[in-house]
């Protein structure tokens, strides 16, 4: 019987959940058509178009972002990951973050230079950090370890196709349909009534809280596809009449190579749910909370790149490939010919994915600055999700070293 590999699974997924969002916000189908509109226009008129990757994969990628309320539901998304070939990597702290977000994140992606070539799909990860004072008293994150308690995310039969996905290195054909829909199935937006009054006290913290702890199951939060242009596809979506966030967020518009990520984003969307009030009645309404971003991926950059990013922005870069490589500021490698191929930022910018959420959100929230955060690094991230926690830095530097590029 032929088995149904990892990267299959990924690339299914990937489809499924695509088409699944799709339904939900009909939006998100508009940004992917101005997208493949962009792309198109860049392929006919650069003829480096494709220097980060090629149009097949560029037409394929897509990054999702999900929110988990508990560590448990973090290992559990893991284990699903994990049959399709996607490992966690890197640590981002939003609550560092302008307005602070109390959420840490990871991002699950491929970590192969072969496996993200065939399809790049990655998921940015965000868990609910309850027990932080700044914005939970210690009755409400009572309150919320006992409803976040309650709640079943993933179905036992998805858990134990993923162990096997796993173990096995793939699932038979039907055993991979039936992960499929159960693993979409999962991340789609519950019909159950929202607890209004539960609901508000999470949002008047944080939006994302609320999104995360005020509803009993968990969602696609966005999807976003990759496009060649950026400031082109911002511009057609303005004329479209579709309202955008104020800025693209990450490095400016220049002249230099494209250097880590660009994002933007619609914003997010006035959603009919409905809602349960305190007397038990249900009620129509809606909620501001999903929308839909778009990238533009550029060259990784090495720490010594970063820090001179962090320090002094773009402008400080060298103007060629030929300067960034030989300062150790990007990440190259040569092809057969001899010409330097970029390596393709796969990671993102905690600044940015602040952006893109607080742009998109209801409310500033409150935070209670006289209080002390908890402590959350990647060792304890590793120790829940119970695998090892890639170093993007690592995976860069190993696919460096790997050589050329055939």
């Amino acid at each position: 019987m032929s088995t149904v590999s990892p990267t299959t699974l990924r690339a299914r997924f990937a489809r499924s959940l695509s088409e699944l969002y799709g339904s939900e916000v009909p939006a998100y189908t508009t940004l992917v058509e101005v997208s493949e509109q962009v792309n198109a226009v860049v392929m006919a008129s650069r003829d480096d178009a494709e220097r980060l990757g090629s149009i097949e994969r560029v037409t394929a990628e897509r990054h999702g972002a999900i929110r988990l309320g508990t560590p448990e539901e973090l290992a559990q998304v893991a284990r699903i990951f994990g049959a399709c070939g996607m490992y966690p990597v890197g640590f981002y702290d939003l609550r560092e973050a302008t307005p602070a977000i109390p959420v840490v994140s990871t991002a699950f992606r491929p970590i192969d230079r072969a496996e993200l070539a065939a399809n790049p799909f990655r998921v940015f990860t965000s868990l609910l950090v309850v027990d932080d004072r700044r914005f939970f008293d210690a009755e409400l994150e009572a309150e919320l370890r006992g409803f976040l308690g309650e709640r079943t995310l993933f179905p036992p039969e998805l858990l134990e196709l993923a162990d096997r996905a796993e173990a096995d290195g793939g699932l038979s054909p039907a055993d991979a349909d039936a992960f499929i829909e159960l693993a979409t199935a999962a991340f789609a937006l519950s019909p159950e009534p929202v607890n209004r009054e539960w609901y508000a006290r999470l949002e008047a913290i944080s939006s994302v809280a609320a999104d995360i702890g005020g509803v009993a199951s968990t969602h696609i939060n966005h999807l976003t596809p990759r496009v060649l242009d950026i400031d082109g596809l911002y511009a057609r979506m303005t004329e479209r009449g579709i309202e955008m966030i104020d800025r693209i967020q990450g490095p400016p518009r220049t002249d230099r190579p494209d250097v880590l990520l660009r994002q933007t984003s619609f914003r997010a969307l006035a959603e009919p749910r409905t809602f349960r009030e305190a007397d038990g009645s249900v009620a129509a309404g809606e909620l501001r909370v999903r929308f839909g971003e778009v990238e533009a991926r550029g060259v990784a950059l090495t720490p010594k790149g970063r820090e001179l990013y962090d320090t002094s922005g773009i402008e400080a870069f060298p103007t060629t490939d030929e300067e960034l490589d030989a300062q150790d500021l990007a990440y190259y490698v040569r092809d057969d010919a001899g010409a330097l191929a970029p390596i393709v930022y796969e990671d993102f910018l905690p600044k940015s994915a602040a952006g893109i959420f607080a742009s998109n959100l209801t409310s500033d929230g409150t935070m209670d600055t006289s209080q002390d955060g908890t402590a959350r690094d990647a060792a304890w991230l590793q120790g829940v999700l119970g695998r090892s926690l890639h170093d993007p830095y690592a995976l860069y530097d190993a696919e460096r070293s790997v050589g050329a590029v055939h």
